[in-house]
């Protein structure tokens, strides 16, 4: 088999799905990362404040249909650059699912420049309406179907047999 190299798009998508996994929310799990110059500046899953009980240990604290107790992947993603004093104008997201209301009116606010999602996940009118406004490049991801042949973890879980 020839070695391909993997996109920029799914390498970066690939490792959002990886950050997903961090996830201690038991509705969904998302992951976004935050890239500016081909380099990660930030990442984020949905979960609890830090040194908060999680949903997976104590289950959801719903209100109005709604956990409360999660911070989405996206606002994670934004803290931790703010956090750390990394600038987000001019980044590109990568997030698992299509991004809520709040979390693209705060992407937008942080001068992201391109949205880039796997899953639809209820779409918002007023968010479309407003990532156009923002003119804010919007683009659907699709993985390659063989892109765990190309990232190939095996060879690191079973080292001897490579």
């Amino acid at each position: 088999m020839t070695k391909k190299r993997i996109d920029w798009d799914q390498y970066f998508m690939v490792q959002a799905g990886l950050v997903a996994s961090r996830g201690t929310c038991k509705r969904l799990s998302v992951g976004a990362i935050l890239v500016r110059d081909k380099r990660i500046i930030g990442s984020g899953y949905n979960g609890a404040v830090s040194g908060d009980d999680h949903c997976i240990d104590v289950g959801c604290y719903m209100r109005d249909g709604h956990c409360v107790r999660t911070i989405h992947a996206e606002m994670n993603a934004l803290l931790q650059c703010a956090k750390f004093g990394t600038p987000t104008d001019g980044a590109v997201l990568y997030v698992t699912d299509f991004p809520c209301l709040q979390c693209t009116k705060s992407l937008l606010q942080a001068g992201i420049k391109q949205i880039n999602y796997l899953r639809n996940y209820h779409n918002d009118e007023y968010a479309m309406k407003l990532i156009k406004l923002k003119q804010v490049k919007l683009k659907q991801i699709r993985l390659d179907p063989n892109i765990l042949d190309e990232v190939n973890l095996d060879q690191y879980i079973h080292p001897d047999k490579h």
